[in-house]
């Protein structure tokens, strides 16, 4: 039973740290070095939690960190495990519940992402303002587990209003470069053909990826507030006339690095 599993993990993470994290931040492809921010206390890899799975995708290093950004006690996963890497959903939202049931009451939650919105540059960053579930899946199929939330959960904002506002504050003090629009998730691992990135823009999206709505979703059923941010690595198929690759993303995660970086440090001490 999936609630069983969770208490487990619960009580062997809370017997490594004395750690009470209010915010869970996850990492995504190779924004992993914000870590160097924070004042860690604890780093348990994944493959030493119980029910925890390692990730297999470059750029997702797989460990679990606690400490403190500020006075704010977080705990954050460097890097996640993907719907396409073979994972059932189960396993793909586990550790966002973990973060709850561990006391986090903010998720946030980041990504590398191809962007399609009009003026969008590899580099750029997007706020993420609402989502278009189109993994053909959705983590909360099945009985519902009563323990974690309703059977029936409103997204009608799933992404925190207060949280976007401070988000566009940081980033306006930073003077960086930013976007607000809908993220668009399928499953991968293929990137998209050029007439599906047309599609989504037409429905509204102005950046695709591969991960982030089942955990929004996860943490939304369990009554989490949740900000989320895009880092636009590349610009999505037929956008630009340049082949799509991972070493494209990881390389321009690279060097937004201390963008990031900055931006999430001052975010996280906002909250």
């Amino acid at each position: 039973m999936v609630f069983n599993k969770l208490q487990e993990t619960v009580s062997f993470i809370r017997s490594r740290t004395s750690i009470k994290p209010k915010i869970g931040i996850v990492l995504g492809s190779g924004l992993g070095a914000f870590v160097k921010e924070v004042k860690v206390e604890t780093t348990i890899p994944f493959r030493d939690i119980p029910n925890f799975l390692a990730p297999t995708v470059e750029g997702h290093s797989g460990n679990l960190i606690f400490g403190h950004v500020g006075d704010h006690p977080v705990a954050i996963l460097q890097g996640r495990n993907h719907f396409y890497e073979g994972h059932s959903m189960e396993t793909v939202v586990f550790p966002t519940r973990t973060m709850a049931l561990l006391g986090a009451e903010i998720m946030v939650l980041t990504n590398s992402a191809g962007g399609f919105g009009d003026t969008m540059q590899a580099g750029d960053f997007m706020i993420i303002e609402d989502h278009i579930n189109l993994m053909g899946t959705n983590p909360l199929m099945g009985p519902n587990i009563k323990e974690l939330g309703p059977r029936f959960p409103d997204m009608t904002e799933a992404y925190d209003r207060s949280l976007i506002e401070k988000m566009e504050v940081v980033f306006n003090r930073h003077g960086t470069r930013f976007h607000k629009g809908v993220y668009c998730a399928v499953s991968g691992p293929t990137y998209e053909t050029p007439a599906e990135v047309r599609y989504l823009k037409m429905i509204g999206g102005k950046a695709v990826g591969m991960s982030t709505v089942p955990e929004s979703i996860a943490a939304n059923h369990l009554g989490m507030r949740v900000a989320a941010l895009s880092c636009i690595t590349n610009l999505a198929a037929g956008i630009s006339r340049r082949k799509l690759s991972h070493e494209e993303v990881t390389e321009t995660a690279r060097e937004v690095e201390q963008k990031f970086t900055l931006f999430l440090k001052d975010f996280i001490e906002s909250i």
